[in-house]
């Protein structure tokens, strides 16, 4: 059943292709995100749906659709520079199998960013990709939010719909997204033009949002409590009255704290004791590796190149005396996973590759910035740019927090949104060439 959903499904995306091209950017974006190949038991699996749809949406916008306003960024042409790159250094990969499988998928991250903001040259696209992608990662959080109410989740308890633990089934993955996810929620509910406003999509957002929040409990993700606490923070700035906000912040903590299941609470705790949590432990000595690795290789070790890295670890565990004292073990580990992006591209791809990673991110943060403050005092049917601006730029910085414990270096949720910055950014272009330009401020004002 599974296989003949899909398959009406992208027969009715094919169909619609080539009167609306974009149409099919969407298909390859559910496909992509969600992987319905993962879900098939037998016709999905075998067929290489995410090369054909892609195949299929820049066919079409290449003879369809309409190439008014595209222009190439800076961004795109770093994009372009990272995959170079990677491309450069593949041969010289320390492990050539494991290297080519993830550049598999690691090119087809990157051209696909690239090639997105050509497509998403309206309002009404950009909105459609927000909602598309939204709708898609929610597939997994509704599902996860639910099982979460239901038993409470944990640790790699929590499934999500499948028992491959890759991409957005990853626990600490979909933690990170589900959170970064939510100022582009709220965004959504406030600003688009796609449905009818009503109360049902009100409802069905903030349902969401709460589902958003349940994952980190029904995962047990360190990495999402963090991405909490930030998200708080960065939504401080462009509240209006911010003590009120501060006082539900405090009161909606204060109401959840008794209902969060014990082992939700006794994991958390260990962030602040992470020198005898022997997973952090791990993590800090896969980080020390890594930079005494690229000291010697400058160049990085090509995709994979964790898979040579060997560890002293030292950890601590219950006594069997019953007394709950902990006791010192040691042992060595090898082929640690980076547990960072920051050192997953360091690692990998050296201090060029990081180089220009780093330099892709710092732009983007600094361009939404930009639109945040250029279309502070804009007319009120041109407002909604800079209401994306920020939560495009808030979700980067979660993005960037959960890269600190997460290997996401390149993970094709976030390039999307990557795309729909660039996008953004050329159509406020567009807008400002046509109209006075908006004046620069002292302060943005806030939110109302």
């Amino acid at each position: 059943m599974r296989d003949l959903a899909f398959v009406a499904f992208l027969a009715m995306l094919l169909g619609l292709g080539v009167r609306r091209p974009f149409i099919l950017v969407l298909g390859y974006v559910y496909i992509d995100l969600v992987s319905p190949q993962r879900l098939s038991y037998y016709l999905l699996s075998s067929v290489s749906i995410s090369l054909i749809f892609f195949a299929a949406a820049a066919g079409a916008w290449l003879f369809f659709d309409t190439k008014k306003g595209v222009r190439v960024s800076g961004r795109q042409m770093l994009m372009l520079l990272i995959l170079g790159w990677a491309a450069y250094t593949l041969p010289a990969s320390h492990f050539p199998l494991e290297a080519a499988e993830k550049w598999d998928w690691v090119w087809k991250t990157l051209v696909f960013a690239i090639f997105l903001p050509f497509t998403l040259t309206t309002r009404v696209r950009m909105e459609a990709l927000l909602i598309f992608m939204i709708l898609s990662a929610g597939s997994i959080i509704i599902t996860g939010g639910i099982k979460t109410l239901a038993s409470g989740g944990g640790y790699g308890v929590l499934n999500l719909g499948v028992s491959n633990n890759a991409g957005l089934y990853e626990g600490s993955t979909i933690s990170a997204v589900a959170i970064a996810m939510i100022p582009l929620i709220l965004f959504t509910i406030r600003h688009q033009t796609i449905f009818p406003g009503n109360w049902r999509i009100k409802a069905f957002g903030y349902a969401l949002i709460f589902a958003c929040l349940l994952i980190p409990v029904g995962t047990e993700a360190r990495t999402g409590l963090v991405c909490i606490g930030v998200l708080a923070l960065l939504m401080l700035r462009d509240v209006k009255r911010r003590l009120m906000y501060l006082g539900m912040i405090a009161a909606a903590a204060a109401l959840a704290v008794p209902f969060l299941p014990a082992s939700f609470t006794s994991r958390m705790d260990t962030i602040q004791s992470y020198e005898a949590e022997q997973s952090a432990n791990t993590r800090v000595l896969v980080w020390q590796w890594t930079w005494d690795f690229v000291q010697d290789h400058p160049r990085g070790g090509g995709f994979a190149a964790y898979l040579q890295n060997r560890l002293k670890i030292v950890g601590y565990e219950p006594m069997d005396d019953g007394t709950g004292r902990m006791r010192r073990v040691e042992g060595v580990d090898a082929g640690r996973a980076w547990h960072s992006s920051y050192f997953e591209v360091l690692g990998e791809l050296g201090f060029v590759g990081f180089a220009l990673w780093a330099l892709l991110n710092i732009a983007g943060l600094v361009r939404m910035e930009m639109l945040r403050w250029r279309f502070a005092r804009a007319p009120t049917d041109q407002r909604w740019i800079r209401d994306l601006a920020i939560a495009l730029q808030i979700a980067h910085v979660i993005y960037l927090v959960g890269s600190l414990f997460l290997a996401l270096a390149f993970q094709s949720f976030f390039y999307m949104w990557f795309g729909l910055q660039i996008a953004l950014d050329t159509y406020a272009a567009r807008k400002r060439r046509g109209s006075a330009e908006t004046p620069w401020r002292a302060s943005a004002p806030a939110i109302a």
